[in-house]
């Protein structure tokens, strides 16, 4: 597929970024319809959202720096963005996957077969000839088809971690994967100055991606008000981010 002079590649070379890490946020991008993405990628902070509204976060959120190269990143992809995508996935009605998981993160075709991966499920769509295959992700993260040898499991996908079989991801048949149900209760961290051995509440389970930003933020101001050490801060935060 011919991409034009303003694509990926010339952004990604204008931007500072890995072309890996400018496709995994076109593909964000293409889900948002051009307004808005969600990403989860290590050159672009980690987890993060962006909005053409003027809103942008990453998981690095202490790295202002990296945090303004992203919205540029996003601004000047969604700028570029065609009508129809750079990608050449299912859009509209054409989808082969639950309707409960919503839009992919990144999805696309090759040689007669479809994907569509979904980060929030940790859940893989894989349709070849008419049937689909719903596959566990676990910590692994998609970004685009590496290679096909052949039909089936033969499939590779590239990713911030290297290729990914298709064969080694465990196959699954239900929609949803179980979740704890959420906890009502907010976050309440103990009064500054309560003594020595108290130590502020836990944030209860992470629900929604934004949520677990939010919380992060919130943490962040505790951290920085002294009530929260450092140690607890960074314990807290390694806690959060592997529920993304």
């Amino acid at each position: 597929m011919t991409e034009p002079s303003h694509g990926p590649e010339t952004i990604a070379d204008r931007h500072g970024f890995s072309l890996d890490a400018v496709r995994h946020l076109v593909r964000a991008l293409e889900a948002g319809q051009g307004g808005m993405a969600q990403f989860n990628h290590p050159e672009l902070g980690g987890f993060g959202q962006w909005s053409g509204a003027g809103m942008t976060m990453i998981g690095d959120m202490f790295n202002t720096g990296l945090k303004a190269r992203v919205d540029a990143l996003c601004t000047a992809l969604a700028s570029a963005l065609p009508a129809g995508g750079w990608s050449s996935g299912p859009r509209g009605g054409d989808t082969f996957w639950p309707a409960a998981w919503g839009s992919p993160s990144t999805s696309g075709s090759q040689d007669g077969t479809r994907y569509a991966y979904f980060p929030a499920h940790r859940r893989l769509a894989v349709e070849t000839g008419g049937r689909v295959a719903l596959y566990d992700t676990g910590e692994h993260a998609i970004s685009g088809v590496a290679q096909q040898q052949g039909a089936g499991t033969d499939l590779r996908f590239s990713g911030p971690g290297g290729p990914v079989d298709l064969a080694a991801l465990q196959r699954v048949d239900d929609a949803e994967p179980e979740r704890p149900a959420p906890e009502t209760r907010p976050f309440e961290p103990e009064p500054f100055g309560a003594g020595p051995s108290s130590s502020p509440a836990p944030a209860g389970p992470a629900g929604p991606a934004g949520d677990v930003l939010t919380t992060l933020e919130r943490l962040a101001e505790l951290q920085r008000k002294g009530v929260l050490t450092e140690a607890e801060f960074a314990a807290k935060k390694a806690e959060l981010l592997t529920r993304l």
